[in-house]
């Protein structure tokens, strides 16, 4: 048997060629009957709940080839493609990553209300060390009674 010499196959290869730095922002086509919208919450295979701009709640579909390549989380901003005949469930279209999202603000295009996800790409842990925990609150007490003199009572 030969052995595997690279590091994957055919597969690979396609999901690097994929792969867009920079891509075309995307507008929402009024006339198409798109809407953007923030994802609440992830319900399990295709379906989304999602919270549209127009003050609507959606349920959403995840179309098979987005679904299939890009991973959607709560908090993400999408593109959504409203139903004609179904007005409380929406079709997947796009996922704006944050620097799209912070574009489309400028643009006016989204409130300035929408909050962005960045906490997995900025791979920080937001900890704050030293901020009231119970030694402190301890330390806090003895310093206070060493500070009172049998005088002063």
């Amino acid at each position: 048997m030969p052995k595997n010499k690279g590091k994957g196959g055919k597969n690979r290869s396609r999901a690097k060629s994929d792969r867009n730095d920079k891509r075309e922002l995307h507008f929402k086509n009024v006339d198409d009957g798109q809407e953007y919208a923030q994802v609440i919450k992830i319900l399990g295979g295709p379906w989304l709940e999602a919270y549209c701009f127009d003050g609507q709640k959606r349920l959403c579909h995840i179309c098979g080839k987005m679904g299939r390549k890009v991973r959607l989380t709560a908090g993400d901003v999408v593109l959504i493609s409203l139903r004609g005949f179904q007005d409380n469930k929406a079709d997947v279209i796009d996922k704006y990553m944050p620097d799209e999202v912070r574009a489309l603000k400028t643009a006016g295009e989204l409130p300035d209300s929408v909050k962005l996800n960045e906490t997995e790409d900025t791979g920080e842990d937001n900890f704050e060390f030293g901020s009231g925990g119970e030694e402190e609150e301890d330390e806090k007490s003895e310093e206070e009674e060493e500070g009172d003199d049998i005088d002063d009572i």
